[in-house]
């Protein structure tokens, strides 16, 4: 099925280059493009092809603005579409970006609608990116599905996000800037949000002049889980090479998307989920992958990272409101009890959701007994989401393969899926290190 599949799509494609066509044309061209809108008021878009070959595609988008989707890319939806594959997406409804309280429900009701247009597909596979691997994740626990693909998913939930997020953000603030008043939670408007950012993003910048600043920055980067690789073909070797990548991750692009994100959750849950009293940040840094690398800092810095610690975990006074601790919980947060096979793949550093949510994942998984429906696979590379389209498409036929056979074998093992992949894949072999600031 797999080497059916992508060879059916490499011949189409030399077929369309041979008649001066983009791959993509030919698919458009040969394809019905429905939209629609559901009673809640999320719309839905799908794409038919019209050699369909009986499998349709529900594809949850991430983090962003409510429009409707059904790939997360022009390259990978024409890939699709041009293997047969039906797609179909919802916008999800308000009143946020962060819609977890609507978004599987969307979903699955696009999927109704776009059956009554087509009829019950053979095989319907769930799909998602981002914040949408966690809807992916959530639709696998709910079931009248064939299989779930999730990934760069958010799959360890809302909870557990807002809490590390705002660990290292308390970091930052505290240690580098303790004269400032950034507020870090309970945003009154975007504009709010967006200048807490701004702080911080300044913080993180100017203290990377002093070695005791790269120290603080690297055991903020700690408390977030962010990876020492944002940039370059391999990560770097040495421990200051690592931090200077995590403060250019921390300043370029996650403090600037994270704090302005946060006032979308907690528009959502209904007030802050977060909490920092109580928390013991020398044991959360204990736990921490990085914790070599923030010793090693400090040392050379000369500054006490204990006592660094004693006053993180002396001042922190940030508690949760109960309201929005219900509302994630119910709506943004896993059970594990999976009901379908699942394939949850990660880049190995992901600077927006970090590879670490996949131990949190595996592990909730298989503590409600549903270890044996799931494999995670990992890419051998930086960034979020940062997936090649053969490589998606490998871990797709991957999971056909599991609902065609009811077993796993070695399908979802990293030489396979790189075979699958025609030689382009990246994927490899790696056990990913616990996450740090979980509290669910």
């Amino acid at each position: 099925m797999r080497g059916t599949s992508m060879r059916v799509l490499a011949l189409l494609g030399a077929i369309l280059l041979a008649a001066g066509l983009a791959p993509g044309t030919a698919a458009a061209a040969t394809s019905e493009h429905h939209t629609g809108r559901l009673p809640d008021g999320a719309t839905w878009v799908a794409d038919v092809p019209a050699a369909w070959n009986g499998t349709t595609i529900l594809y949850s988008h991430g983090f962003g603005p409510l429009t409707a989707q059904d790939a997360p890319d022009d390259e990978t939806r024409e890939a699709l579409l041009g293997s047969g594959y039906a797609l179909v997406g919802s916008s999800y409804s308000g009143p946020s970006w962060w819609a977890l309280a609507s978004a599987v429900d969307d979903q699955f009701g696009a999927l109704a609608a776009v059956e009554r247009l087509t009829g019950h597909p053979r095989r319907t596979i769930a799909w998602g990116t981002s914040m949408g691997g966690l809807v992916s994740a959530l639709e696998a626990e709910r079931g009248g599905l064939d299989g779930v693909l999730s990934t760069c998913g958010l799959v360890a939930g809302g909870l557990n996000l807002n809490n590390y997020q705002l660990d290292g953000e308390y970091a930052l603030a505290h240690l580098l800037a303790p004269a400032q008043d950034v507020k870090l939670v309970r945003f009154a408007s975007p504009a709010e949000a967006s200048a807490s950012a701004a702080a911080l993003t300044k913080i993180a910048t100017d203290a990377q002049a002093t070695p005791a600043g790269q120290a603080r920055i690297a055991l903020a980067a700690a408390l977030m889980n962010e990876p020492g690789w944002f940039t370059g073909p391999t990560p770097p070797a040495d421990y200051a090479g690592q931090e200077v990548q995590q403060q250019q991750e921390l300043s370029q692009l996650v403090l600037g998307f994270v704090v302005s994100g946060r006032y979308q959750i907690e528009l959502a849950a209904g007030g802050n989920s977060a909490f920092t009293a109580g928390v013991d940040y020398r044991a959360l840094l204990a736990g921490s992958s990085h914790a070599r690398q923030v010793r090693a800092l400090y040392r050379a810095a000369g500054l006490d990272l204990d006592a660094d610690l004693a006053t993180l975990t002396r001042d922190a006074d940030i508690r949760p409101d109960s309201r929005a601790v219900r509302t994630l919980a119910r709506t943004s947060a896993v059970t594990g009890r999976l009901r379908v096979p699942t394939l949850d793949v990660h880049t190995v550093a992901d600077q927006l959701v970090p590879v670490e949510q996949e131990d949190w994942y595996g592990d909730r998984v298989r503590r409600a007994g549903a270890g044996a429906l799931l494999r995670q696979a990992y890419v051998g590379a930086t960034g979020h989401c940062a997936f090649r389209t053969s490589e998606t498409i490998a871990a797709l036929h991957a999971l056909e393969s599991r609902i065609e056979t009811g077993r796993w074998g070695d399908v979802a093992e990293a030489r396979r899926l790189n075979e699958a992949a025609g030689g382009t894949g990246r994927y490899v072999r790696f056990d990913p290190p616990s996450l740090t600031g979980a509290r669910r």
